[in-house]
C-alpha cells in the first residue's frame, strides 16, 4: 500500500507589493494570472493585488504573492535577513543565461552574485524587487 503525501500547491512570497511583484515574475517567466487576478483597467481600484495573487505555471509550480505590511529584505550572501527561500530556474546555455541576465535587470532584478564563468556548475543569483533571492543556472 503506497502512503499519501501532501502534494506542493504552490510556492508563496511575501510581498509588500502583490502586484508589483508578481509583475516581475510574470514578465520573467512568461506565466499567466489565475483568472480573476489579471490586473484592473488603468486608474481602477485592485482589490485582489492588495491581498493576494496567483500566477499559472503551465507544467511547473505556481507563484502566489501575499501582501504583507513589512517585510525585511534578504541580505544574503552577508549576515543578517537570511534567504528564507529562494527559486532555481534553468536556461539552457550560456548564451541564454546573458540574454537572461539582460532581462532579468531591465525588469528591476538584481544582481546578488555571478558564477555565470564556473565550467562546473554556470549560474547567476538575483534578488527580485521585494529582494527574494532566485537563481538561473545553465543546465
Amino acid at each position: 500500500m503506497t502512503a499519501t503525501v501532501p502534494t506542493i500547491r504552490q510556492v508563496v512570497l511575501d510581498t509588500t507589493d502583490a502586484r508589483g511583484l508578481a509583475e516581475f515574475y510574470r514578465e520573467m517567466f512568461g506565466l499567466d494570472y489565475r483568472p480573476g487576478d489579471e490586473p484592473p483597467p488603468s486608474g481602477a481600484p485592485d482589490p485582489r493585488g492588495a491581498d493576494w495573487l496567483v500566477l499559472r505555471n503551465p507544467g511547473g509550480v505556481p507563484l502566489a504573492f501575499q501582501q504583507v505590511e513589512t517585510l525585511p529584505a534578504s541580505t544574503w550572501p552577508g549576515d543578517g535577513v537570511p534567504q528564507q527561500l529562494h527559486l532555481d530556474t534553468t536556461v539552457p546555455d550560456a548564451a541564454e543565461l546573458d540574454r537572461q541576465h539582460e532581462r532579468a535587470l531591465a525588469l528591476g532584478a538584481r544582481l546578488l552574485a555571478d558564477r555565470s564563468d564556473d565550467a562546473e556548475e554556470p549560474l547567476r543569483v538575483y534578488a527580485d524587487p521585494a529582494g527574494h533571492p532566485f537563481c538561473v543556472f545553465v543546465g
